[in-house]
């Protein structure tokens, strides 16, 4: 874990909600020389805490998109069987997020198809692909309720640096 002190979690909270803004402005926003505020972004992302910036698209205004959120359980649950299918998902397109998780499930899988016939085809893709899934799930997306960025004031120690 890396250390945060104020104005790193001050940066943090304003890249959440502002991916785009200039580095010069995100300076002035924290309080910063912009020589100050790009080195600390450098070693956050070194850090590897920012893992990128990018623009958060509507899947639902895309047309007829199929968001369709998949829970997977695998056939076996040794350490190989994991990095079979995690492997074997990173190169899928349409596989836009996978989450590892404890419970009763392996895995939560979020796709965006053209439709849900190519959903279907994806599925078809992935049980004949020999990943060792066992039961899957389908739970198609009506729409979405709530993105939020990661509330920093309240995961974080209270006290940073």
């Amino acid at each position: 874990m890396i250390a945060l002190d104020n104005r790193d979690v001050k940066i943090l909270t304003v890249l959440q909600a502002e991916g785009r803004i200039t580095k010069a402005a995100l300076a002035e926003r924290v309080n910063l020389s912009p020589a100050a505020c790009w080195d600390r972004l450098k070693r956050l992302e070194h850090a590897g805490l920012i893992v990128g910036f990018e623009g958060r698209l509507n899947p639902q205004l895309l047309g007829s998109t199929a968001e369709v959120l998949l829970s997977v359980e695998l056939d076996s649950h040794k350490t190989e069987d994991f990095r079979r299918f995690e492997t074997g998902i990173q190169d899928i397109p349409e596989i836009v997020d996978c989450w590892a998780v404890g419970g009763g499930i392996d895995y939560m899988v979020r796709t965006v198809t053209q439709d849900i016939k190519a959903y279907q085809t994806l599925v078809d893709d992935l049980l004949n692909a020999g990943l060792g899934i066992k039961r899957y799930y389908t739970y198609v997306v009506t729409k979405s309720v709530k993105h939020s960025p990661i509330p920093l004031d309240r995961v974080l120690p209270k006290n940073p640096r």
